[in-house]
């Protein structure tokens, strides 16, 4: 049996402890449900003194980042106030587990630590929308992403709250099996495993301010008539504006026109209809505001790089496995040796 991989969470004050549990937890359940000691976890801070959560609940690590001992994998936990965070001896320690070629993550605006140390030039990475407008200004020179997580190589990087979770599970299915990821999901009780390169959801007021309350009540227009769009001329009549104000505050503000803003909406609602439902394919263009099926799968590809046949079941672009229907007496365990899920009878 093979060692088990070796994770180091690296907790600063005000770390967003939701995070934390939705990254910890699929590793747990990875454990029990194969029946090996695939990971093992140990929390570090970097004196070894306890932090407080942005919850105010008091952690108590395992290790400092001098005495924590050999680590396949190292988590930077954010939250509030990470550049606060930043140190020397943690951006050299940074530098050191790099340099060793030890995989190196952050969760909710741990990213921003992992940028300071100079260990993501060269990588995709992405962190807490929150954050994002001062990280880009603090590293331009870095590929930042709004996608809900970034698995880069070696690099790990994601937004918070439940997102880390996802990651996780990512991470299981790249390294063991889709079952497992897909079993520990189930016990989860998650509906599914959202795709890496799914978008956050950033709120138009954090990228504009509350200065612009013609340009939010066009986007609550747009998002309440996705079936049946309305024309960038009703829109700007309904909110008191001339088309070519409208034109004029989505570039100033969004960086894009009005009718590329509203595409994306519907495209970004296909995808969600595509992935979360059963709808047929001509029924998901109709209810975004299609008028062809020819037409929505043309924009489809080019917005996303992937027909929408192929992007219903994901990245392995199949319909998931036929689930094999339970009997009283039967109760489903994982095959320790492949991860994958096995059927056997119980006396009753």
């Amino acid at each position: 049996m093979s060692q088990p991989q070796r994770v180091g969470f690296m907790l600063v004050n005000n770390f967003t402890m939701i995070s934390l549990a939705a990254a910890i937890g699929p590793l747990r359940m990875a454990n029990q449900l194969s029946g090996q000691p695939l990971y093992e976890w140990v929390m570090l801070t970097e004196t070894g003194a306890p932090v407080r959560a942005s919850d105010r609940m008091l952690v108590t690590p395992d290790h400092s980042i001098d005495d924590c001992g050999p680590l396949d994998m190292v988590i930077l936990c954010g939250g509030v106030g990470v550049v606060n965070a930043r140190s020397r001896s943690l951006r050299v320690w940074l530098q050191l587990q790099a340099r060793r070629g030890i995989k190196l993550g952050a969760i909710c605006t741990g990213a921003y630590l992992l940028a300071d140390a100079g260990v993501l030039a060269g990588y995709r990475c992405t962190l807490h929308w929150e954050y994002m407008a001062s990280f880009k200004e603090a590293f331009p020179r870095l590929e930042t992403s709004s996608a809900l997580y970034c698995i880069d190589r070696d690099r790990l990087t994601c937004s918070g709250g439940t997102v880390p979770m996802d990651m996780m599970l990512h991470l299981i299915e790249m390294e063991h099996s889709r079952a497992l990821s897909a079993a520990i999901c189930d016990m989860f009780l998650c509906e599914r495993i959202r795709e890496g390169q799914e978008e956050q959801r950033i709120p138009l007021r954090h990228m504009v301010g509350t200065t612009q309350p013609k340009l939010e009540k066009v986007v609550a227009l747009m998002e309440a008539n996705l079936e049946e769009p309305i024309t960038l001329d009703e829109l700007a009549y309904y909110v008191g504006l001339s088309r070519r104000q409208v034109e004029r505050l989505f570039q100033r503000h969004v960086k894009c026109s009005p009718s590329r803003y509203y595409l994306n909406l519907r495209l970004n609602r296909a995808r969600q209809l595509l992935r979360q439902t059963s709808f047929s394919i001509i029924d998901i263009a109709t209810a975004c505001g299609f008028v062809s099926t020819p037409h929505f799968s043309k924009c489809y590809r080019e917005h996303f790089g992937v027909p929408p046949r192929d992007d219903r079941w994901g990245r392995a672009a199949a319909p998931p496995a036929r689930p094999v229907p339970l009997t009283p007496g039967m109760y489903m365990q994982l095959d320790s040796a492949k991860c994958e899920p096995t059927f056997a009878s119980v006396p009753l």
